[in-house]
């Protein structure tokens, strides 16, 4: 297996694009993404196919079924067996969603957790014993949801930013789902971002979505981005240098052809964040850096990510 130099554009491993991928030459893809409970202990011509990706690009793997916010104890027998799937495919970054989704079984969806500090201690104790057991920090994503919890006793912003200091955890972005709640829940997106800690940002998504009614989006994952998003991506790079970004797909997928333009867009706002930053700093060796995936930057400090891309590189 390669070793793992995350960066720029990615894509999800869909089986369904396997035959494109494969066949593609063209070097548009930077790394996929892949959920380790589809492939965990896979043998046969897909496990073939796995070495055959993982030894071209590096890998991420997003889980869907930790549930870090659930009643039921944290799965350590399934931990363990994440934990030698990522070792086997030297994958360095593992995410989960800030959500739960089971009790005594699965329920197959990703549900909200209450915003209150009896959750924090909760979930930030799961994610501490999940990354013991993983031996890697990980990043938890911020997830969309469509009724607000009755007994929260802080905003979303709040709770994120106290789970993530509670844990000493990382954030995967999800930046359609900034865009969904902010539409659903009627809040300022942009405002949201800006009061992550972008020094604990490491990996973002992108992805379309489904407009039910004007007040109302349902995340789906299967259409095109809109450019409301693309907006809220750009202003994103802008205000915490460039991350590795994914493209979501995972309903209606169309031809490889049809996703890589996209692909290609998220890759040229990278390239134009890097200009903008080298501009604004005045040296054109000096781009945003990006921060190692699993390690924090020792030097970097909260309040500079409130500070313009030219005061963020004479601070560093």
């Amino acid at each position: 297996m390669r070793a793992s130099s995350l960066h720029g554009a990615g894509l999800g491993l869909r089986r369904e694009l396997i035959p494109d991928l494969k066949a593609d030459r063209s070097a548009a893809i930077d790394f996929f993404e892949l959920a380790p409970e589809n492939w965990l202990e896979m043998g046969g011509s897909r496990r073939r196919d796995l070495h055959h990706f993982a030894e071209r690009r590096p890998l991420v793997a997003h889980g869907l079924s930790l549930n870090l916010g659930g009643p039921a104890p944290l799965d350590e027998q399934f931990l363990q067996r994440v934990k030698r799937f990522l070792d086997e495919y030297r994958i360095d970054l593992f995410t989960e969603h800030l959500s739960w989704c089971g009790d005594d079984g699965h329920l197959y969806d990703l549900l909200p957790i209450p915003f209150t500090g009896d959750a924090v201690r909760h979930v930030a104790a799961r994610i501490r014993r999940t990354q013991d057991i993983l031996e890697r920090r990980i990043a938890i994503e911020n997830a969309s949801y469509y009724v607000a919890p009755a007994i929260a006793e802080m905003r979303e912003i709040d709770f994120i930013r106290a789970v993530l200091d509670e844990a000493d955890c990382d954030l995967h972005l999800d930046v359609n789902n900034v865009y969904v709640n902010s539409v659903n829940h009627r809040f300022d997106p942009r405002a949201f971002i800006d009061a992550m800690p972008a020094e604990r940002i490491v990996y973002l998504h992108m992805a379309g979505h489904y407009q039910e009614a004007e007040d109302l989006i349902i995340d789906t994952h299967g259409a095109a981005v809109i450019d409301p998003v693309w907006q809220l991506l750009d202003h994103t790079y802008t205000r915490i240098g460039t991350r590795p970004t994914l493209l979501e797909r995972d309903f209606n997928i169309p031809p490889l052809a049809e996703l890589l333009p996209e692909v290609g867009q998220i890759r040229q706002m990278q390239t134009h964040t890097t200009q903008r930053h080298a501009r604004a700093c005045g040296n054109p060796e000096c781009p945003p850096e990006p921060l190692s995936i699993g390690v924090r930057r020792a030097d970097w400090i909260p309040a500079r990510a409130g500070m313009t891309e030219g005061e963020l590189c004479h601070a560093a």
